[in-house]
């Protein structure tokens, strides 16, 4: 069950996902120093989410469908929004900061309440791997791998972009990143939703 855990882990926190993806064009736009209150965000926040699921919001959700339709309906609204936005980000010139501003701890927190992915990947979770009997040991276990899973994956990720930001100092290739970016974040929304 262990190493089933931890394939679920990895599998999860370094696929193609909406955090990811934003951190990636985090990374090409405002380096990783200036990214890692984002990356915080989103480690907390799933974490917060994960110990949410097991004290019983999976419960609530699948004993009221409606909320758990008004979640997705509001997360996939908002990541439109969200690949609107990167899809209409401008390039980063040499010496610039790129647009705007990168999100911050807070904005990246309460995302995974949101997240599609995140939150089916936190109720998951719970539902299959956490034991009734050996819930303590379970879930303190289940926490630490996420942690661990989800740290490494957004430092990747933000890598990424960070490696990716010196190609994309050309106007013709930062617009085809940032449309590729957006449409990636939109494809991710799909199989969360439906």
């Amino acid at each position: 069950m262990l190493i089933a855990l931890i394939t679920f882990a990895f599998v999860t926190a370094f696929t193609p996902g909406p955090n990811n993806i934003m951190v990636t064009a985090s990374g090409v736009n405002f380096g990783f120093a200036r990214t890692i209150p984002h990356m915080v965000g989103v480690v907390v926040g799933f974490l917060v989410l994960l110990m949410a699921a097991a004290a019983g919001v999976g419960a609530l959700l699948s004993a009221v469908p409606a909320l758990e339709w008004i979640l997705k309906i509001a997360g996939a609204a908002y990541m439109l929004w969200l690949a609107w936005k990167v899809a209409n980000a401008g390039h980063v010139s040499e010496g610039e900061k790129g647009p705007a501003r990168p999100w911050s701890f807070l904005q990246a927190f309460a995302f995974q309440w949101i997240n599609p992915k995140g939150v089916i990947t936190a109720m998951s979770s719970i539902a299959i791997y956490m034991r009734p009997d050996h819930w303590l040991f379970d879930f303190s276990l289940m926490l630490a791998i996420f942690a661990i899973m989800t740290i490494g994956s957004i430092s990747l990720w933000t890598g990424f972009g960070v490696a990716l930001r010196r190609l994309l100092t050309d106007p013709v290739r930062a617009r085809v990143f940032n449309i590729a970016m957006a449409l990636l974040l939109v494809v991710s929304i799909v199989p969360m939703v439906v």
